[in-house]
């Protein structure tokens, strides 16, 4: 997959193209971007997803902070397993966004040499996002773009869509969001120095800081997850909180021990894939009461994971 930004567009080759955020690459968007790639080959053109580094909210709404499914770069990795040819990378500004749909489609034919634009079912562009899809086709009839409606994607249970999977995560269900994302949710970042007390009590741990403030952390709780660090993957438990028998205060941790492991691992990166949430944060009375829950926790995990 090429990525494009700024005025790399006139190196483009013609292509069918596709519109959205994208955020997580889910089951959805890949639905989608199997209709751009199957008509893009139909037709002898290359396919193409544009796309914003930026949520356009928070352009629109400062104050706005997004819970993000993937990062900018998680998203293009993602987006680059899917066959597609081009990521066109658009700077979503407050110009942007005061284009009528016409004047942004214009924009895609002149400058990234769009000839087929594929609308998802229930998708909108647009200043005030005022025109539908009868808008779009007749807008590309003068401007010279086919634009075709996309088939919508369907599953027994739900509606697959961003905002669904964020409920779920929020609510710990990481199973079903890993159903929906068709990949187990993850997260990036490095590790740091904790409170120590894990070591103390058998329980070491290693301590993740987010590389991204944006990116969604998941419901409190225990988790069933794989570690990965340095090409390797480990089994693990991750705990995510307050910590509220040691008295953490406000503090959220994301904190995972890895079974069978023992190395320096700080300033290392490190990824978390979750499995499943085997159960709330609980306030303990006492350490040997958490031990205990600790020690019931690793047995339960490993049984997952195993």
């Amino acid at each position: 997959m090429q990525l494009c930004t700024g005025t790399s567009g006139s190196k483009l080759l013609p292509n069918v193209a596709t519109i959205g955020f994208f955020d997580g690459v889910h089951r959805g968007h890949r639905f989608l971007i199997e209709q751009v790639c199957k008509v893009a080959a139909e037709r002898g053109l290359a396919s193409s997803v544009i796309t914003f580094p930026v949520h356009p909210r928070k352009v629109m709404q400062p104050d706005f902070r997004p819970e993000l499914l993937t990062t900018c770069d998680e998203k293009v990795s993602l987006l680059a397993g899917t066959g597609i040819d081009y990521c066109i990378m658009l700077d979503f500004t407050l110009d942007l966004a005061c284009l009528s749909a016409k004047q942004f489609m214009a924009i895609l034919k002149q400058d990234y040499r769009v000839q087929v634009l594929m609308i998802g079912y229930d998708h909108r562009f647009g200043h005030n996002r005022s025109e539908g899809f009868e808008d779009y086709v007749r807008y590309g009839q003068e401007l010279g773009i086919e634009v075709l409606l996309a088939q919508a994607y369907y599953t027994d249970a739900m509606t697959v869509s961003s905002s669904a999977i964020r409920r779920l995560l929020l609510q710990g269900n990481v199973s079903e969001a890993a159903n929906c994302l068709g990949y187990q949710f993850f997260l990036d970042g490095t590790v740091v120095n904790g409170y120590r007390v894990g070591r103390k009590i058998g329980f070491p741990t290693a301590n993740l800081r987010i590389g991204d403030c944006e990116k969604l952390v998941p419901a409190d709780g225990v988790y069933a997850v794989y570690v990965f660090l340095g090409g390797e993957k480990h089994a693990g438990m991750l705990s995510i909180g307050y910590r509220p028998t040691l008295n953490n205060g406000i503090d959220r941790s994301i904190e995972v021990h890895i079974f069978n492991f023992d190395a320096d691992i700080y300033n290392q990166p490190m990824r978390l894939s979750f499995v499943c949430r085997t159960r709330p944060e609980l306030k303990f009375d006492s350490i040997d009461e958490l031990i205990a829950q600790l020690h019931k926790d690793e047995a339960e995990i490993t049984a997952i994971l195993s």
